[in-house]
């Protein structure tokens, strides 16, 4: 069974790769060179979900009481800041270190194992770095996108970087010792956060004209504020909307804005 499954996932990555000089360069995103794989890849992983992900989390959303859904988000959410404060570490700040140790702490102990975000009622904000933004943080910024097979957006800076953050999540310490009960903590993660993001992903159905550019455009823009914490310096790739109609306005004898 497994066997089969992995040749037909196998075959489908064969047939996308396949078709990844389809778009012509000319036409294709800066940030994006292999736009073509990645839009097949999208599909794959969207037919995916569809099947699989997207009915299992509305299940997991329609059985779970709030309450106990939102423990389960807050006991991931604990473990992630242990990455957090190893990353803010890596970029040298001190106190979103400090601060991430802090929230480790109280909510591990007083949160009861993390199940209650107490830190973040105490005023210990949460930072969510991992590693792919530490290797921003030095430099990678602008690195190429890249859609994951059923893991979907990333770019190749922060698939480099994915095995740091694996490495951080306790649970890769104990798998050696229960593989049972680490798989399934590794579904439970899964299933909650495609829970999460039920809402998310209706806005995008009913807003987005291309699905993919508006999934890829969100990833990228998220990951460029995250890296620089909320101050990115202008973007030079981007189009300056208000300069290009200023000087419209101009070609028009209209004074600009």
């Amino acid at each position: 069974m497994t066997r089969s499954i992995l040749l037909s996932l196998g075959t489908s990555l064969v047939f996308v790769i396949g078709g990844c000089a389809s778009i012509p360069e000319d036409q294709r995103d800066p940030q994006d060179p292999l736009e073509s794989y990645n839009r097949a890849m999208f599909d794959f992983n969207m037919k995916v979900d569809d099947a699989f992900m997207k009915p299992i989390a509305k299940g997991y959303k329609a059985i779970v009481p709030k309450p106990v859904d939102q423990g389960v988000t807050n006991f991931f959410n604990n473990i992630n800041d242990i990455d957090s404060a190893i990353n803010n570490l890596l970029q040298f700040k001190v106190s979103r270190f400090g601060t991430d140790v802090g929230r480790v702490v109280v909510n591990t102990t007083v949160g009861i194992g993390g199940l209650i975000d107490v830190a973040s009622n105490m005023g210990l904000p949460s930072y969510k770095e991992d590693f792919g933004q530490t290797f921003g943080y030095w430099g990678d910024v602008d690195s190429p996108y890249l859609v994951l097979p059923l893991l979907g957006p990333s770019t190749l800076r922060d698939t480099v970087g994915l095995p740091g953050d694996i490495a951080a999540n306790p649970f890769f310490h104990i798998w050696n010792t229960n593989k049972t009960a680490n798989w399934g903590m590794i579904a439970l993660d899964v299933i909650d956060t495609r829970a999460d993001l039920l809402s998310a992903t209706d806005v995008m159905e009913s807003a987005a004209i291309d699905r993919y550019a508006f999934v890829r455009d969100a990833y990228l823009q998220k990951r460029r504020y995250a890296i620089f914490d909320g101050n990115p310096p202008p973007d030079s790739r981007e189009p300056d909307i208000w300069a290009e109609e200023d000087a419209a306005k101009a070609a028009k004898g209209k004074k600009p804005k």
